[in-house]
């Protein structure tokens, strides 16, 4: 009867992970944007605590208003100096071109392959027969503006569900010891994002501006640009830092006729990546997340192949979520022990904001 029991649980685990991972994957366009949303909120939110706390003089009511034009104003920022980038690079695309065609033909002669090297303007052709190029590249920018309109309507519904949440939890869970374990999940949870996000934050930065600084010494081209994109590769866990380097790598391949320059680059980004990504934030996002290596590489596959590049931004805060919410089951939580770095996947909080603490 047991065994039985036992085969009738792991079929309804395995039949309610295959429903919840098709949802995911069906779903992924809105669950995406509310995803992003709730990032930003999280943003919004953990940056007017901080000000809240650090400021005396800052009135409370006048924090959040405050964090929400200093978050939104680094957005459109960084979409400004994007865009206008992307139009510097596009209009050098001749120069990149002829510089491409050069790369091209010197790898076809060291490869010793035969007949008559493609060009770029070749590649592109046999990529898309039917030019078909310009329409992808157009409903790609139009999809992107569609899903930033969305997170910003999602992310404007946030603040008033946010603000009627407690009185929510509190209809939902009658007993005081349930009312107070709701909270304390939701803080957890509140807790190991914002410390993500912000230990995430800080260490791109710094990353990002030292890249930029040797970027520039060296002389490469749009460097604020690459610099801005190696700031958003840099929280995708392990994979990111190896594509910051590839990229900018490849870029001074195109840009530079000799090799010296190229090496530096390569040896410039690679050393930041390298010193940054293995000795100081492996400590600190460990930390804030305490999931084990293994289980952020595999989380960082998963949630890509189900997402797509959104799903590995998420990748390692969406597990560190389902970690805590499966640590409070008794039937569930050795697998939460299993994903956490240190075996102990509920920690004690160790903040309350102040308005948790003025509505207790």
């Amino acid at each position: 009867m047991a065994s039985l029991e036992i085969s009738q649980r792991g079929a309804l685990w395995i039949i309610a992970t295959g429903v919840i991972a098709a949802g995911l994957f069906f779903l992924r366009e809105p669950l995406t944007q509310f995803a992003m949303a709730m990032i930003l909120w999280l943003a919004i939110d953990g940056l007017s605590d901080s000000l809240d706390k650090k400021i005396p003089f800052l009135p409370r009511w006048l924090a959040l208003p405050v964090a929400l034009v200093l978050v939104m104003s680094l957005v459109a920022l960084i979409g400004f100096v994007v865009i206008d980038n992307i139009a510097r690079i596009l209009s050098d695309m001749t120069a990149y071109e002829f510089r491409l065609n050069q790369v091209i033909s010197q790898a076809h002669q060291a490869l010793g392959a035969p007949g008559v090297p493609p060009t770029v303007g070749d590649l592109v052709a046999q990529a898309n027969p039917d030019n078909r190029l310009t329409v992808e590249i157009g409903q790609s920018i139009q999809n992107f503006a569609s899903a930033a309109t969305f997170t910003l309507i999602y992310l404007a519904f946030l603040f008033p569900a946010a603000a009627v949440m407690k009185d929510k939890i509190d209809l939902i869970f009658r007993g005081k010891g349930q009312r107070e374990a709701a909270r304390e999940v939701l803080a957890r949870i509140r807790e190991s994002m914002e410390r993500y996000l912000g230990v995430q934050t800080v260490m791109s930065l710094v990353i990002t501006a030292l890249t930029y600084l040797t970027l520039r010494i060296i002389g490469l081209e749009n460097a604020l640009f690459w610099s801005f994109l190696i700031f958003f590769l840099n929280y995708i866990p392990t994979i990111g830092s190896i594509a910051a380097t590839v990229l900018t790598t490849a870029v001074a391949l195109v840009q530079f006729p000799t090799l010296a320059p190229v090496v530096a680059v390569f040896a410039g980004v690679g050393f930041w990546q390298f010193v940054i990504g293995n000795f100081l934030q492996p400590r600190m996002t460990g930390e804030s997340l305490n999931l084990s290596a293994v289980v952020v590489l595999l989380a960082l596959a998963i949630w890509g192949l189900v997402w797509g590049i959104v799903g590995a931004f998420l990748a390692a805060p969406m597990t560190v979520m389902i970690m805590i919410v499966l640590a409070q089951f008794p039937s569930t939580r050795w697998i939460a022990i299993l994903l956490s770095a240190d075996g102990k996947p509920t920690p004690e909080t160790k903040r309350v904001s102040k308005s948790e603490a003025g509505s207790n």
